[in-house]
């Protein structure tokens, strides 16, 4: 299942984009494959080969290439193909070979990376669908074009995933956005400085309740109810514990809390041990698909965009290893990329959903990654954004959850806010390698949210803390 995608596509090919991948069955592509096929042989003769690279060599000449180009049109492919188809290919090539010295910036790209320390890996991960890109870079090949031999390893939870990159049993891992940071300030277990260069998924939970609940929507009148969630240090408990307190809540008096892995909240539903949960899918899907429980909300409308999972790893790994790791973030950026495209989700969701990743059905997670999907309320829901890929590492995003963290408790006393940020989320790692990759990348590093209606200013932290009747400090 090795597939061409995006950024391995030729970009002198007016013929060929550089959005959707090879086997895209979207109208557009339909359409130029088409138009394509009536193209008489010798149309063909200035453009260079479509082919996708297969040697890791090849590959990075294409990246090269293709950020180069990319960046001449302002990463418009309408207007590259347009110009491509123009002028022609083999013509564009040569005047960027005459006007760029294009060995000497290959040979640079290449000694810049060096040889790998390391090709064999092992990277953790919870079967989720937020982790989409670290699993499916496995079966879909991303790994192997930058020379990589990854084992990509089924975990039962978070804490399992922790304690096994602590132990150095995983070189990386798929962690919770808040993990890192937990890590690092020795919250929940001893401090070791880790970090997080990439996003995975932004949105893509829920809140879900038992069915004997329909009658329940108001968060007022859930006093007394129990629910789970898949760490402590998760975005799903902040997001939780944030938005019952908007209703008036306490969630540490008039609620229960309990910790269960993902793959066991359905059973707590369904046993009556739970009232609801707020997960990760495609566990919400899964309580649906069963007919045990329905979607309250989507956790978009607490927090459009906001993080849920990413791609982590010590800083010794990174320090130690900095060839392999530069080889494996690339791996992971084009990965969360290529998930990004809507075109691309139903060949993902069969991607991942075998016993040795996922283990759902591939209807389950088609509804989650495309947006189409049961509400177990008789309706069907169409969110196109119910989940989203975006590996950007915003400043304020670690900002946010530090602010959450001393809001409940979990952390105490004087933080820095802005210079844990910087040291966990690598913002400036992400946005080389999108650049140098071909994607556009943020020029900032930190920017404002609404939540629930509510502004937050990512440079008074302690203001927005304050700001809060329902806290523990």
């Amino acid at each position: 299942m090795n597939n061409d995608h995006n950024s391995l596509g030729n970009p002198f090919d007016h013929r060929q984009s550089l959005v959707h991948g090879r086997g895209c069955d979207c109208t557009t592509c339909t359409d130029e494959k088409r138009v394509a096929a009536t193209i008489a042989p010798s149309d063909d003769t200035d453009t260079p080969s479509a082919s996708a690279p297969q040697q890791q060599e090849e590959m990075m000449d294409r990246v090269v290439e293709s950020a180069l180009v990319r960046g001449m049109f302002g990463h418009s492919d309408m207007h590259r193909r347009q110009f491509m188809k123009l002028v022609g290919g083999g013509t564009v090539a040569a005047a960027l070979a005459s006007l760029f010295p294009m060995d000497a910036i290959k040979a640079a790209v290449k000694d810049g990376l060096g040889p790998l320390e390391k090709t064999r890996l092992d990277v953790g991960f919870v079967p989720i669908t937020c982790a989409t890109p670290i699993i499916m870079a496995h079966p879909m090949g991303f790994y192997e074009r930058y020379g990589l031999d990854v084992s990509v390893i089924k975990t039962a939870g978070w804490a399992v995933a922790r304690d096994k990159s602590l132990n150095r049993e995983y070189d990386a891992a798929h962690m919770l956005t808040p993990m890192p940071l937990a890590m690092t300030l020795g919250a929940g277990s001893s401090p070791e400085h880790f970090i997080m260069p990439a996003v995975e998924n932004i949105n893509g939970q829920a809140i879900v309740l038992h069915n004997d609940h329909r009658d329940k929507r108001d968060p007022q009148q859930w006093k007394g109810f129990t629910f789970g969630v898949p760490f402590e240090y998760s975005m799903h408990n902040f997001l939780l514990r944030y938005y019952v307190a908007e209703h008036g809540l306490d969630p540490d008096q008039d609620i229960q809390i309990r910790v269960i892995p993902p793959p066991e909240m359905v059973a707590n539903l369904r046993a009556g041990n739970i009232d609801g949960f707020l997960s990760p899918d495609p566990f919400n899907q899964r309580a649906v698909f069963e007919r045990i429980g329905f979607i309250h909300l989507l956790t978009k409308e607490i927090w459009d965009g906001h993080p849920c999972c990413a791609f982590a790893t010590s800083a010794q790994f990174a320090r130690e290893n900095p060839n392999t790791y530069g080889a494996l973030l690339r791996a992971i950026i084009d990965a969360t990329q290529y998930s990004s495209d809507p075109a691309n989700r139903s060949e993902i969701a069969e991607a991942i959903a075998p016993t040795n990743y996922l283990n759902q059905p591939v209807t389950v997670i088609e509804q989650v990654l495309t947006g189409t999907f049961a509400d177990g309320l008789g309706e069907v829901q169409r969110v196109p954004d119910r989940i989203d890929f975006d590996p950007f590492p915003w400043h304020s995003m670690a900002v946010w959850i530090l602010t959450q963290m001393k809001r409940w408790g979990y952390i105490e006393g004087h933080v820095d806010y802005q210079q844990i940020a910087r040291d966990v989320y690598l913002a400036t790692d992400a946005r080389d390698v999108m650049r140098e990759l071909g994607y556009e990348a943020p020029e900032e590093n930190s920017r404002n949210y609404e939540i629930m209606g509510k502004t937050f200013d990512y440079t008074q932290p302690e203001a927005y803390l304050e700001s809060f009747a329902i806290r523990r400090r």
